[in-house]
C-alpha cells in the first residue's frame, strides 16, 4: 500500500488535558513535560517514557526520542487499545478510552511549518522507544512505512504491530494551531472538549468519531 495522498497524524490526551495544552498554545515533549511536573491528567506508562527519554534519535544526532513530541499515523491506536483494556501492570491510568481525544493534523501542513520554522521531524519504522527503531526525516521516504499494517485493525502479529506504531515527531513542541480536529468518542466528550478551550482563540473542530475507539 503507497503512501497516503494526504496523510493525517493523531496523537491521543485525556479531554482534562486540553485546557493547560490550549493555554499553553502547543504539545510539549515529555522532556519539556517532565520538567514542569507533568500534565494535569496522566495517561501514559513511566518505564516506556523514561526509556524514551534515553533512546538517541540517531537522523538528528544529539537528541533523544523523549525531546520530540509523538504522533502516530493512525486514529484507533495500539495504545488506546492498552488503555481501553487497562490490564497493563504499568498503567497507572485506569479510567478507560472514554475520556481519551485524539488530536489530528495533516502531516504536509506540519512538516511544511517545520521546515519554515527550522523544527527538526523525524519519522519512525516502528515504535519509536524500541531498540531497533529505524528512523526517517525525508518526506520522500514516507513510502517505507508499512501503510498496510498502519491501517489495519487487527494487529496481533507482532510485525503489524510494530509498524502500525510508527510515529511522527516533532523537536520540543507541536503548535496547537496545526491542530485541525480534536476525534471524541460521544458527545458528552465533546461537550468537556468544548467547554476546556477558551471561548477566545484557537477552537479546532471537535466530532464524534466513534470509529477511532474500540471495540
Amino acid at each position: 500500500m503507497p503512501a497516503p495522498a494526504q496523510p493525517k497524524i493523531y496523537h491521543i490526551v485525556h479531554v482534562d488535558n486540553l485546557a493547560s495544552i490550549a493555554g499553553d498554545g502547543a504539545l510539549m515533549s515529555d522532556a519539556a513535560m517532565r520538567a514542569r511536573g507533568g500534565p494535569p491528567q496522566y495517561i501514559g506508562m513511566q518505564n516506556i517514557k523514561d526509556a524514551r527519554l534515553h533512546k538517541p534519535m540517531d537522523c538528528h544526532p544529539g537528541t533523544n526520542v523523549g525531546e520530540y513530541v509523538p504522533f502516530n499515523f493512525c486514529p484507533r491506536s495500539v495504545m488506546l487499545n492498552i488503555l481501553w483494556y487497562a490490564n497493563s501492570a504499568n498503567l497507572s491510568y485506569r479510567g478507560g478510552q472514554e475520556p481519551i481525544v485524539h488530536l489530528e493534523a495533516d502531516l504536509g501542513t506540519v512538516i511544511e511549518w517545520a521546515t519554515q520554522n527550522g523544527r527538526r521531524w523525524a519519522f519512525s519504522l516502528s515504535n519509536a522507544r524500541a531498540a531497533y527503531a529505524q528512523f526517517r526525516n525525508r518526506t520522500d521516504q514516507l513510502g517505507e512505512l508499512n501503510w498496510d499494517a498502519i491501517a489495519s485493525r487487527d494487529f496481533r502479529t507482532a510485525d503489524v504491530k510494530e509498524a502500525k506504531q510508527s510515529e511522527f515527531l516533532l523537536e520540543l513542541s507541536f503548535p496547537w494551531h496545526l491542530v485541525e480536529r480534536i476525534g471524541v468518542f460521544n458527545q458528552a466528550v465533546a461537550q468537556r472538549a468544548s467547554d476546556a478551550l477558551p471561548l477566545a482563540g484557537y477552537r479546532p473542530a471537535i466530532e464524534v468519531v466513534r470509529q477511532w475507539y474500540y471495540p
